[in-house]
């Protein structure tokens, strides 16, 4: 059966709400909202504003995780700042999953790369999550969706360490690519298991830049804005994602993230998930006004 994956062209905080609204989703009892916070000197990340509709709905607590790599948000104190000076602060409940250890380790008896992956321990006081993800390119992974935020996004920032190196977090940086994917996509199976798949996700395909929202330095966006996207099947949205991309031939920016994405074999985080079975590549795009 296909996957669906609702689609609007209309980019609003209101749009995002009536599509979360369609997708009569299982979110139950307390609910994490899985956020990009934003590194200090980004320009294209999503702000609190965009989102609040749709997490007032919910009524659940922002959450984030720490990075592996120095910037504004590699230690608990520097990241709750930069969380207070992006506004996440103002209107949202937060919490840093990882703010204090010993992280929770999740297994992955069935992983293709690797078989644990490295949580904050917060995460043990939410029944479910909505996954909140800004599309976009990717200097790593080629691009960045909802898969990538189940698993970069939601490991503690040893985990984030440990899927880069593909378990061994010394070769953050000189991993074999297409075994860095797998990992990502083995690390985010664990993570759909321990909320029982009662997750949501949506996708907002806006300020497409290459890079992704953990640069401090990154480029303008290059594509013209696409849309937003709901689902229940975070292959489906990614897989939905990319082909809108490829879609937009018109788009003179397209060849230039094309040229990220292809470059990093992105695909293959969304092959390596659906040879796990987190979701299905086939979906029905339904289209909304």
């Amino acid at each position: 059966m296909k996957s669906k994956v609702y689609f609007s062209r209309c980019i609003s905080a209101e749009t995002v709400l009536k599509l979360y609204q369609l997708l009569d989703a299982p979110l139950t009892g307390k609910v994490a909202i899985k956020v990009h916070s934003g590194e200090p000197g980004n320009q294209n990340f999503l702000r609190p504003a965009f989102w609040k509709p749709v997490i007032d709905q919910v009524g659940g607590t922002v959450t984030e995780c720490n990075t592996a790599y120095d910037g504004g948000r590699n230690t608990t104190a520097k990241h709750l700042y930069t969380l207070r000076q992006h506004g996440w602060n103002t209107s949202f409940d937060v919490d840093l999953l990882d703010a204090e250890g010993p992280d929770l380790e999740l297994a992955i008896p069935n992983g293709k790369c690797i078989r644990k992956n490295f949580v904050g321990k917060n995460i043990t006081n939410y029944d479910s999550m909505l996954v909140l993800s800004h599309f976009k390119g990717h200097p790593m992974g080629g691009y960045g969706g909802a898969l990538k935020q189940l698993s970069i996004g939601v490991a503690s920032a040893y985990g984030k360490a440990y899927i880069h190196g593909v378990g061994k977090p010394e070769e953050f940086w000189t991993s074999d690519r297409n075994s860095f994917l797998e990992s990502m996509a083995d690390a985010a199976g664990s993570v759909m298991e321990f909320f029982e798949n009662k997750i949501a996700y949506i996708n907002v395909m806006a300020n497409m830049s290459v890079d992704c929202d953990c640069c401090a330095v990154a480029e303008d966006p290059c594509m013209k804005d696409i849309g937003v996207l709901a689902s229940l099947d975070p292959v489906a949205i990614d897989q939905a994602c990319l082909d809108l991309v490829y879609a937009a031939k018109d788009d003179p920016g397209q060849a230039h993230l094309l040229e990220r994405i292809e470059s990093r074999n992105g695909v293959h985080t969304i092959e390596a998930a659906a040879a796990l079975g987190l979701g299905s590549r086939e979906y029905e795009l339904i289209t909304i006004e």
